[in-house]
């Protein structure tokens, strides 16, 4: 009795988990299933092709791929949403197919016919270049005209353009509106008792009228001015005059200003600034300037000489004397040389040129600052010194 109990346990043991095996088996099959659906079963294709639908189950790689395997074929004006070369990586995807149709664009006396498959007013005019206003109206409808075929037809209505001058900003807008009170009420725009308008709210709306709107008396207006950028310069004189280099470009700012302004008769009278805050500081721009005179001409020579002979001692009033003096010496020429013979040379005449150091023969400023020194040694000032030129021809 023992030895069966024994053995019935043995069987009763061994069933439970033949059973456990057999039910884990059963709850993984799914998820395996589930999980290599779309690699062994392919993925779910619902396809919108001018009204029909058509399902396929797909391995193709792209979308493009599927519609060939479904044995629908593409115009080359054709639209597909998703694009054609989008790859399929999820189990299921809706694809609508916009096919190409005719259709005539009229635009006032313009008519333009093209096949496209876009579907709306603006993507249609878009991809034929059209320029579509906010103001314009459109509307698609079925070709009326059988002769023409069957398509669809655009038709732009088109918003005037005109000229309207708001509280002194003048703009350029567009209206469907037939009056210029109809189309202050497009605008959503109401006059004040103060307020006029010119020409009268009767005024038919034709392209390029100008209207102006404007209020009587004395208003605030408040308006963005652009600041400018202060410059800084950092004086260079190894550089000569006219040299400029921008070390960092300088940037403007901004400002709000109110004014306070007086409005007769729609001609602005007076602006008086009343109140200003800066929005944005202005960033200064740094320039490095030469400051070495140029030399080398004679009209350049003489400009340098003027330029330094206050280093000298020489004040202005000494100037007229001076280019005077070097004008009959040598023309204010560096090359000058006495033709006499008597050897004297350069822009001072010095005799011999030689005396006058190192760049004798063709540095204007080596011979500009010698003469200029031996001016102030032997004479004191360029008026003595050219007061001896005149009584005795040399200096």
């Amino acid at each position: 009795m023992v030895r069966y109990m024994r053995k019935s346990r043995l069987h009763l043991a061994l069933l439970g988990t033949v059973l456990f095996l057999m039910l884990a088996m059963v709850f993984a099959l799914p998820l395996a299933t589930h999980a290599d659906n779309g690699s062994k079963s392919g993925r779910l294709i619902t396809i919108h092709d001018r009204g029909a639908e058509k399902v396929i189950l797909t391995k193709a790689a792209t979308i493009g791929d599927a519609l060939k395997e479904a044995g629908i074929s593409l115009d080359t004006q054709d639209a597909v949403e998703p694009a054609a070369s989008e790859k399929l990586v999820a189990s299921d995807y809706q694809v609508n197919i916009y096919r190409a149709r005719p259709i005539i664009i009229v635009d006032g006396n313009v008519r333009e016919k093209i096949i496209t498959a876009y579907q709306t007013a603006d993507q249609i005019a878009n991809g034929v270049g059209i320029i579509l206003y906010p103001e314009d109206k459109t509307s698609i409808d079925l070709i009326s005209d059988l002769t023409q075929g069957a398509g669809l037809q655009l038709t732009i209505t088109r918003a005037t353009a005109f000229e309207f001058t708001l509280y002194g900003k003048t703009t350029t807008i567009r209206t469907q509106a037939k009056t210029v009170g109809e189309m202050l009420v497009e605008k959503g725009l109401k006059m004040s008792k103060d307020d006029r308008i010119t020409p009268d709210i009767s005024t038919q709306i034709t392209s390029g009228l100008v209207v102006k709107l404007w209020r009587e008396g004395k208003q605030t207006v408040t308006v963005d001015e652009t600041v400018a950028f202060p410059v800084q310069q950092i004086k260079d004189a190894d550089h000569e005059v006219g040299y400029v280099n921008i070390q960092s470009p300088g940037i403007p700012g901004s400002r709000n200003v109110t004014y306070e302004i007086t409005i007769q008769d729609g001609k602005e009278t007076s602006r008086v600034e009343i109140a200003s805050i800066t929005t944005k500081q202005a960033n200064a721009q740094v320039e490095v300037i030469g400051t070495k005179p140029k030399v080398g001409t004679p009209n350049e020579n003489r400009q340098y000489t003027r330029a330094i002979m206050g280093g000298y001692g020489f004040g202005d009033d000494q100037w007229v004397c001076l280019d005077s003096l070097w004008t009959h010496e040598s023309g204010w020429d560096q090359y000058k040389s006495n033709y006499s013979g008597s050897g004297a040379y350069g822009i001072p005449q010095a005799l011999p040129g030689s005396k006058m150091g190192v760049g004798w023969q063709d540095n204007p400023v080596a011979q500009i600052n010698w003469g200029l020194g031996y001016i102030k040694g032997r004479y004191g000032s360029p008026c003595n010194a050219y007061a001896h030129w005149q009584s005795e021809n040399w200096y």
